[in-house]
C-alpha cells in the first residue's frame, strides 16, 4: 500500500486544507454532519462505507479538530460526532462545490438534491470571489504569489 504524503507542512492554501480533510469520503461524512447525523450508524448507512474506512474517516476528522466526538445527547453508551467550529467553516466549501457539481455535471432539467433557505425555499445565490472592494473576481484575475524566503 502506498504510504500518503503528508501536506501538513505546506505552503499552498489548498494542499494543507486537502490534507486535513483526507479525502471525498470525509467530506461527504462533513456533508451529513450538516445535515443533522451524529452517530455512526447514520453515517454508515447514509454512505455505504464499510466501518473499518469510516471509522479511520472519522478518526482523521477528530484528529484535525474538524469533528468532535462526544458522549451521546441520551445518555447511551456510543458516541455521538459533532462538527466543531473548523468544521462548520467548511459549510462554504460545501456550497461552492455543491454549485460547481449542478452546473456541470447534472443536465438541466434532471432532478437533483437541493440546497434550500429555510427562510425562503429558495435556492442559495451563486457564490462569487469578490476583492476587498467588492469587484467579482475571475481566475485571470489572480496571482499566486509565493512568499518570500529569509536566509
Amino acid at each position: 500500500m502506498v504510504k500518503r504524503v503528508t501536506q501538513e507542512d505546506s505552503l499552498c492554501g489548498v494542499a494543507r486544507p486537502m490534507d486535513a480533510i483526507g479525502d471525498g469520503w470525509s467530506l461527504l461524512i462533513v456533508r451529513d454532519a450538516f445535515n443533522g447525523m451524529r452517530r455512526f450508524g447514520e453515517f454508515q448507512k447514509s454512505l455505504g462505507l464499510s466501518k473499518n474506512i469510516l471509522a479511520a474517516r472519522l478518526r482523521h476528522l477528530v484528529a484535525h479538530g474538524i469533528m468532535e466526538a462526544v458522549a451521546a445527547a441520551d445518555g447511551g453508551a456510543y458516541q455521538e460526532y459533532v462538527l466543531t467550529g473548523k468544521g462548520r467553516g467548511l459549510f462554504p466549501v460545501l456550497v461552492a462545490l455543491r454549485q460547481w457539481g449542478e452546473d456541470f455535471l447534472f443536465e438541466r432539467k434532471e432532478a437533483r438534491v437541493m440546497l434550500v433557505d429555510k427562510q425562503t425555499g429558495r435556492p442559495l445565490e451563486k457564490l462569487q470571489p469578490r476583492a476587498l472592494d467588492g469587484r467579482d473576481v475571475a481566475p485571470e484575475d489572480t496571482e499566486v504569489r509565493m512568499p518570500v524566503r529569509r536566509r
